[in-house]
């Protein structure tokens, strides 16, 4: 029987880093957001490689629940790679009632200031934060339990630390030999956004340690901050560690 583990995260936040992690364990494959193509053909948005990310996946949502769901993997452990935003408003979500969730959560303030650093604009939809706690809920109420959650600068102060309790709440065996280091590079399973966003984790063997950073944000972008830092918060009163 396939243990399939969800992950839900917002952008810049480690989540890549997260996947090469599971991936890297020998019982293991891994889904790179599935959703993204479906994402953007409903919301038309010019996401880099956007028309290469459409030719790449199914743009229709039960034929990516059914390969989520149903398929057979060829490794006892799925790990799925989602971010919060490709999740409309309004779905039922009544489809990943089996699966294992997590949400991987990061401090809004270091969020908004990562992705102006790769795109020209940001706003509340692009973060996702406050979605982030609504799925949270959504999922809650479909599997009857709060997710795991877990913090980014918590990953990076102490990966093995966290990592076993996050393996422990899933009831997967940690195996931290494999999931604290792996080779650098890109892999197969790496969506074909990827020389776009996973530059930094391409370079990298491992989690990069936490530097506390000092980060000022324009002023049009303190009122998301404040906004998505609510979120974030009551995110960060159930995570592990």
């Amino acid at each position: 029987m396939t243990i399939r583990v969800a992950m839900w995260s917002g952008p810049r936040n480690i989540s890549t880093a997260m996947m090469r992690s599971w991936e890297n364990r020998p019982d293991c494959e891994v889904i790179d957001e599935p959703f993204y193509a479906c994402y953007l053909k409903e919301t038309g948005l010019p996401h880099p490689a956007r028309e290469a990310v459409l030719a790449s996946q199914s743009v229709d949502r039960a034929t990516v629940i059914r390969e989520l769901t149903e398929s057979s993997p060829a490794s006892p452990l799925q790990y799925q790679k989602h971010m919060t935003k490709h999740m409309p408003q309004g779905m039922d979500m009544i489809w990943c009632a089996g699966l294992k969730h997590c949400f991987l959560i990061r401090d809004p303030v270091e969020v908004i200031a990562s992705y102006l650093r790769m795109m020209p604009s940001v706003d509340e939809h692009d973060i996702g934060m406050t979605r982030q706690a609504g799925l949270f809920r959504e999922i809650a109420a479909v599997t009857g339990e709060p997710p795991a959650v877990i913090d980014a600068a918590d990953v990076l102060r102490d990966p093995g630390q966290i990592l076993a309790a996050l393996c422990e709440a899933l009831g997967v065996e940690f195996l931290p030999d494999s999931m604290l280091s792996w080779p650098p590079g890109y892999r197969e399973s790496d969506g074909v956004w990827a020389p776009h966003w996973y530059g930094d984790v391409a370079q990298s063997t491992g989690f990069r340690p936490y530097r506390p950073r000092t980060v000022e944000l324009p002023d049009p972008h303190c009122r998301l901050r404040e906004g998505s830092t609510e979120a974030y918060r009551w995110l960060r009163g159930f995570r592990l560690g």
